[in-house]
């Protein structure tokens, strides 16, 4: 089985897996291009926020036009800039977070080029768990009740706390009134079992895993509070937007492939649609998570097929770190972080997408 191995140097522990890049034995079926492979270096975090860019390498969306795909796990999205800002990093997958706009004003070259996973009604990824002792207690009723309750969030300046932000404020409170406590997400499941915290606001399939141990309650979901946020972007290094162009096009081209294939796979909240079992091949193969019964239960993420970018969260995102105290320097404006013209071009190449029934 391939696996990716964490780096903190990218160039001299990335690996390069043969059938990334749609060679050898063929498992992959992708016709030959009559150009040599351009190498993109991916930077992923290997979770399911990463499916699109998965997808794209396994069914060999990447190999039709001419790329190599060439990832390197990172253990968060802070650890991506530096090497994005220099060239080493072409694409990257995570969110318009404080560490992103804090990079672009010390001069660090990104631009946010689409969107990735979304908070479409039905499929909110991000998950209120409280404590179940708190529940059956009476200690937790309504979402008022987290008012001085110590919550887990995967770290200070990242969407989840924007997201929670907005959920918070439909319950009369701020972010001032909780006591958010910044742990990773594989530790916030630990953390509620041994009572360490009184709630979290994670992703699945760690909300599932919590509820069916017996120590969590499912409260709410992001797209209750939040819909259509984007909750995931990718992002481009200048240096790759503005020296490979074409590379960057045809990129997105297979990514969009990929999107409208996962699109394919949703139905009901879940990965129950006609390309489900297709989608969890490819998750269950790269990513930690291995059980497939989970998969198939879990609330996922929600996805634009067209990879169009919501405007209006990435504002109401902005102004929430800024007000937080988060976001340094002069920038003032998050669009200026933006360049839409990749996924643009390639929705107009793709032509417009059609679901399948």
């Amino acid at each position: 089985m391939a696996r990716f191995a964490p780096g903190a140097n990218v160039l001299s522990r990335r690996r390069s897996i043969a059938w990334l890049a749609g060679a050898g034995a063929g498992l992959l079926h992708a016709p030959r291009v009559a150009f040599a492979a351009d190498r993109v270096n991916i930077a992923i975090s290997n979770s399911t926020a990463d499916f699109a860019i998965l997808i794209a390498m396994k069914r060999g969306y990447f190999a039709e036009e001419g790329i190599e795909a060439n990832p390197t796990v990172f253990d968060s999205g802070g650890k991506m800039m530096a090497p994005l800002g220099a060239g080493d990093i072409d694409v990257a997958t995570g969110s318009a977070n404080a560490t992103l706009y804090n990079a672009v004003a010390r001069g660090i070259g990104i631009k946010v080029v689409c969107g990735n996973g979304n908070a479409a009604p039905g499929y909110g990824h991000q998950i209120l768990i409280v404590r179940k002792q708190l529940v059956d207690s009476g200690r937790y009723k309504t979402m008022a009740d987290l008012k001085g309750m110590k919550i887990a969030l995967p770290g200070q300046g990242t969407g989840s706390t924007s997201t929670l932000n907005e959920g918070l404020k439909k319950a009369g409170l701020g972010y001032k009134d909780i006591e958010p406590v910044y742990l990773a997400y594989p530790n916030h499941v630990t953390a509620l079992a041994n009572g360490a915290i009184d709630a979290a606001f994670t992703t699945e399939p760690a909300a599932t895993y919590a509820v069916r141990q017996g120590f969590a309650t499912r409260i709410a979901s992001s797209d209750t509070f939040y819909p259509y946020s984007d909750a995931t972007h990718i992002v481009f290094s200048s240096v790759f937007a503005d020296k490979k162009p074409d590379v960057g096009r045809r990129f997105m081209r297979a990514f969009m492939k990929a999107m409208r294939f996962y699109d394919g796979a949703l139905a009901d909240g879940g990965l129950k649609g006609p390309n489900a079992e297709g989608v969890i091949d490819v998750l269950t193969e790269f990513t930690s998570l291995k059980d497939r019964s989970i998969y198939k239960v879990m609330n996922t993420q929600g996805s634009n097929p067209d990879a169009k970018l919501n405007f209006d969260s990435l504002r109401t995102d902005f102004a929430f770190f800024k007000s937080q105290g988060w976001i340094e320097g002069d920038i003032t404006d998050p669009m200026k972080t933006v360049d839409t013209s990749f996924a643009d071009k390639a929705r107009a190449e793709l032509g417009a997408y059609k679901r399948a029934l």
